[in-house]
């Protein structure tokens, strides 16, 4: 099976490039910070704040996460139901972020990463798949933006279904979660060494999605 990790930090276009990799080269995607944030929405559902290790660990038992494909499209299903439309909001990011600074909670998530990546051909982002999660991939990119691109970028994601959405005000919240990820003590947000940088500040996704894939194909 063929891996390609790409890595980077919030807001950076992650996402929407590994999607659009997959696609073009007919592998599987796995978006592991949606696995993130389902986890920390099934905490704040059960009453527990996502950064409150001593609650969040006993929790994880009952906490059933599958990873289903439905029409090319990740569902991520938590004890039987689908959470993938609850996860894109601010409290959701934050809480992804707390909850991901817990080991015990990578240990459980990056076990059901590790097996998808042993059935299929597949493309995985996050922030630390080419240092942690695959550090054999056979190709690793580290994909990134000025935290104002970034902020700007989720701003127009959100507009339209948040009208309190701020740009300044997520700015610092990507500048603050930059923070956190990067000094976690457990695999933090890195360049993995052998990761190709990529710096989408001046790029659109298509000028990206079409470097990635030339590199992985020799185009």
């Amino acid at each position: 099976m063929k891996e390609i990790a790409i890595d980077g930090p919030a807001g950076a276009g992650k996402s929407t490039v590994a999607k659009a990799l997959a696609q073009k080269l007919h592998y599987n995607y796995l978006d592991t910070g949606a696995m993130y944030r389902a986890a920390a929405y099934y905490m704040i559902g059960q009453g527990i704040d996502p950064s409150d290790a001593g609650r969040v660990v006993p929790a994880l038992a009952a906490m059933d996460m599958r990873i289903e494909y439905d029409g090319g499209a990740q569902r991520v299903m938590v004890n039987g139901s689908d959470v993938t439309p609850h996860l894109r909001t601010p409290e959701i990011s934050k809480g992804a972020s707390d909850i991901a600074v817990i080991p015990e909670v990578r240990l459980k998530l990056v076990e059901i990463q590790r097996g998808v990546s042993k059935k299929y051909d597949i493309v995985m982002d996050g922030r630390d798949i080419g240092t942690y999660v695959l550090p054999n991939a056979d190709f690793k990119f580290y994909v990134t933006a000025s935290a104002k691109e970034r902020a700007r970028r989720r701003y127009l994601e959100l507009k339209d279904t948040d009208p309190a959405a701020d740009v300044d005000a997520i700015e610092r919240e990507i500048i603050a979660r930059d923070e956190t990820d990067s000094k976690r003590e457990f695999a933090p947000l890195k360049q993995a060494e052998d990761a190709l940088f990529v710096d989408t500040t001046e790029l659109d996704a298509r000028q990206v999605i079409e470097y990635l894939t030339a590199v992985v194909t020799g185009a």
